[in-house]
């Protein structure tokens, strides 16, 4: 499984304070709306990869961590389901979070309000089109149209939650659902990240100290993904890791996420209102690749619009992660990634064409 870049890829760059203007695009959704629209444009499609990793439905199924075992007061459930966290950390990446205390309406309503906001004219979404990576407040389509040579069949809003609040004007009940969905939400990570640090032999707050995780950024990213014609010849997102510690994403009915498990693509069918967690590239990095991000991907398909909403909760913008030293295995071998402000690493894989885990690979220590 490759996860760098293809040879002779130019480098990865940070963006400059301004990213090149993108280039001005009709959005997925209007497009998946044409009159007659029976196959797609020529810049929407993938080539055959002739080495595709097949898929599969496979038998073993994705881990569930009880979040109320996981913050039980009896000491021995709680020791357990961290020991599974952990072996779903290792194993996997990816696991479901159950019994979690987020009300199930609040859940639907952060679905539907995003919906809403898709359904919004073409000049209302234009408001919070953004200039730069960092801006708290982008809508945009594809990935990153200013380097992407094939487009996604994808758009999406993304906004700052944390440590400062921020929402698109309209819909007007956005910002009040956002509000109370991101923190809600902000408190289950918290208690997850604790016992990940604890699967890790760690003191339970020593990821939430090294991160700064009290001031984390908190990021929602809402992706529409339309109908499309063709979906055989298209991607929604293609294969990546999450920046960050861990991401917590809902979705409407429509399936669509598909997870590398074992050099094989897994459909995943969440459990209704359970969250999918995963855990991002600064796990990797404070672990000290114990656990390891996981490659992930979006596909499309004819029949129904996909709606998912994640939430990536990283370190501090201006934490810098590295490795922690009691993880590592031989004191005098130097740490295998550089340390790099959280802010930093997002405007480099943001300001880049989406790319397995190039970013990752950035700041990895060649030697070794």
């Amino acid at each position: 499984m490759a996860t760098t870049a293809p040879t002779g890829s130019p480098p990865l760059q940070p963006s400059l304070t301004h990213s090149p203007p993108p280039r001005k695009l009709t959005s997925v959704k209007a497009l998946s709306e044409s009159p007659g629209l029976s196959s797609i444009p020529s810049i929407y499609t993938f080539p055959k990869q002739p080495n595709h990793e097949p898929v599969s439905d496979t038998k073993e199924p994705i881990p569930t961590i009880d979040f109320s075992l996981l913050i039980s007061s009896n000491p021995d459930e709680r020791s357990k389901t961290i020991r599974e966290l952990g072996k779903a950390c290792r194993d996997w990446g990816f696991f479901m979070v159950t019994n979690h205390g987020v009300p199930e309406r609040m859940m639907k309503a952060m679905i539907e309000v995003c919906r809403e906001f898709f359904e919004l004219t073409e000049e209302e979404k234009g408001e919070c089109e953004g200039k730069h990576v960092l801006d708290p407040i982008r809508y945009g389509t594809s990935f990153n149209p200013s380097v992407d040579k094939i487009l996604y069949w994808r758009d999406y809003l993304k906004i700052f939650q944390h440590p400062a609040f921020h929402s698109p004007s309209n819909p007007p009940s956005f910002r009040e659902i956002a509000l109370d969905y991101s923190k809600r939400t902000r408190g289950v990570m918290k208690e997850i990240v604790r016992g990940i640090s604890e699967s890790l032999g760690l003191e339970d707050k020593y990821i939430e100290k090294a991160s700064n995780l009290e001031n984390c950024l908190q990021i929602m990213i809402a992706n529409l993904y339309p109908p499309c014609p063709q979906p055989e010849l298209a991607m929604g997102l293609p294969a990546h890791s999450d920046h960050g510690l861990l991401t917590l994403l809902i979705q409407n009915d429509t399936v669509g996420l598909q997870v590398l498990h074992k050099d094989k693509w897994v459909n995943i069918h969440p459990i209704p209102n359970s969250f999918l967690a995963n855990i991002g590239d600064h796990i990797e990095i404070l672990s000290h690749g114990k656990y390891k991000s996981v490659l992930h991907q979006a596909v499309v398909n004819d029949r129904d619009v996909r709606i998912s909403i994640a939430l990536a909760h990283g370190p501090a913008a201006d934490a810098a992660v590295s490795p922690a030293p009691m993880l590592l295995e031989d004191v005098q071998n130097p740490l295998a990634y550089q340390a790099m402000k959280y802010k930093e690493y997002v405007e480099l894989q943001q300001s880049n064409k989406l790319d397995g885990k190039s970013c990752l690979e950035h700041i990895r220590n060649r030697g070794i």
